[in-house]
């Protein structure tokens, strides 16, 4: 009787339009309502997502309206705006262009302009495809200069420390800057490999070219077989040169490694690497390489071109591999004015999030949350992924750019019972500095097969103890899989 009356109230309010929360706060998280007695500042929400015959229904809240920094979960909101922009199969264009005149020896007499599409993952295979094409139409000498156009959007200006820093050098290939003509994420790579023998330099590669692209400072030291390896990396720009300065030692018998680390110019990064293989083609460039802030002339044609991979296929790499530099590129094509800011951007998709009904507050400064001033709720992000839901011609697209346990590339959400690792979906974010940020959001598949959605955006303090993914992926594991199996 006392449940049957207790269903008749709450009834009855609904009717009059009331709400009575019959569950205490944190409930349904359980578990993760654990990390608010410690000080952390907490936003959670889980719902079933209605199916025509039932309404949604939430299963768990902890103060779901509150702001807090999302991390990389802001990723999904780019993926959003763009596939409501372009569509899954839109692809970016980059071209090879020139307004000078190929005579009938294969010269092309003035400069050879790349046009810089803003395809965020432009690689050193498409720069050689460009090559070969341009090959193709008979070109064998630059008579003037390889002219790398960035008129798009680039340099762009920083707005986080990481990035700031990573004008003068860089240790690490998350910080890469930005720009519409970028290649290989912005990073320079080199194949590190041991001497001949014990005593000597490592053997230093490029990883996109015959020879060496970026100046290389080798300090690292070959030695005895099974004497362990371990050097450091570092990207030094003087006098607008990059240089790799790498430190330390590598056993005889290690395998080679690849090293990735963030260039000092990602335009003049790309000038450089098509220079290199333009006259590996065995196409001479004459004048040297410069890049450009201007459109190039109205009178350019088309000299070759190549297709970057559909944007399904580039939110996939974006979302799975948390790529801030693919994300900020993205969010500052959809500004779609030339030499966008990536505030320019964040307002953009704002401005997309604004037609969200029942979202609330959104505050976006980058694409790629790298920056911790993003804001948004719980149920703002549940309210997102949502819409998504309920349409059909992107939500594949979508979805398939999220997580699940089981088989993620990330080896650290692999945890939880099997029907957490095979009954979630879910995109992470993670910030350290100037705090401690941890966000999953995503998608659950009930054991009666219902669609839920789930966010939970946990932010540290100055006083707040360090926070690490198993203190919030464990206790969030093992609350969904409470949801998924009573349903």
């Amino acid at each position: 009787m006392l449940g049957k009356g207790m269903t008749t109230l709450r009834c009855l309010l609904l009717l009059v339009g009331l709400v009575l929360p019959l569950a205490a706060p944190g409930s349904g998280f359980s578990e993760l309502n654990g990390l608010t007695e410690r000080g952390f500042q907490v936003g959670a929400e889980a719902r079933l997502l209605g199916d025509g015959a039932r309404p949604d229904e939430v299963l768990g809240a902890i103060e779901p309206h509150r702001q807090l920094s999302p991390a990389s979960v802001t990723k999904a909101y780019l993926a959003a705006a763009a596939l409501d922009r372009w569509g899954p199969q839109h692809r970016f264009v980059t071209r090879l262009v020139s307004d000078a005149a190929l005579d009938e020896h294969g010269v092309l007499r003035g400069d050879l302009v790349l046009d810089g599409g803003g395809d965020p993952a432009l690689a050193s295979e498409d720069l050689w495809r460009l090559v070969q094409r341009l090959h193709q139409r008979g070109v064998r000498e630059v008579a003037g200069r390889v002219v790398v156009s960035q008129w798009r959007f680039g340099p762009v200006a920083c707005i986080t420390t990481d990035r700031c820093q990573a004008q003068s050098r860089a240790s690490n290939s998350y910080s890469a800057l930005l720009s519409s003509a970028g290649v290989n994420h912005g990073n320079w790579c080199v194949n590190v490999a041991p001497g001949a023998a014990p005593g000597q330099p490592a053997r230093i590669t490029s990883c996109d070219s015959q020879a060496l692209i970026v100046d290389v400072d080798n300090q690292v030291e070959t030695r005895a077989a099974g004497s362990g390896t371990e050097f450091s990396a570092e990207r030094v720009t003087r006098d607008e040169i990059d240089t790799l300065v790498l430190r330390g030692y590598m056993a005889l018998d290690a395998a080679p490694r690849d090293v990735h680390r963030a260039s000092g110019d990602p335009a003049r990064q790309t000038a450089r690497t098509l220079t290199a293989l333009l006259e590996q083609a065995g196409i001479a460039v004459r004048g040297g390489y410069v890049t450009t802030v201007a459109e190039p002339p109205p009178t350019s044609r088309s000299l070759a071109e190549v297709e970057g991979k559909p944007l399904q296929e580039l939110l996939l790499r974006t979302m799975n591999y948390s790529n801030n530099f693919m994300a900020d590129v993205l969010a500052l094509n959809l500004a779609g004015t030339p030499q966008a800011s990536l505030l320019q951007a964040g307002e953009t998709i704002q401005h997309y999030v604004d037609g969200l009904s029942d979202h609330g507050p959104l505050v976006m400064l980058s694409g790629s949350g790298l920056t911790t001033e993003n804001r948004t709720s719980a149920h703002g992000t549940n309210v997102l992924l949502e819409s998504m839901f309920h349409r059909p011609a992107l939500f594949p697209s979508f979805v398939a750019s999220f997580q699940a346990p089981a088989n993620g590339v990330s080896r650290f959400i692999r945890r939880g019972s099997s029907l957490f690792q095979h009954h979630v979906m879910l995109k992470t974010g993670t910030l350290n500095q100037p705090f401690a940020v941890r966000a999953a959001s995503g998608y659950f598949r009930t054991r009666s097969g219902r669609w839920g959605v789930f966010t939970v955006l946990v932010n540290g303090t100055a006083n707040t103890p360090w926070l690490n993914w198993t203190q919030v992926l464990d206790p969030l594991a093992r609350d969904l899989e409470r949801m998924v199996e009573a349903h």
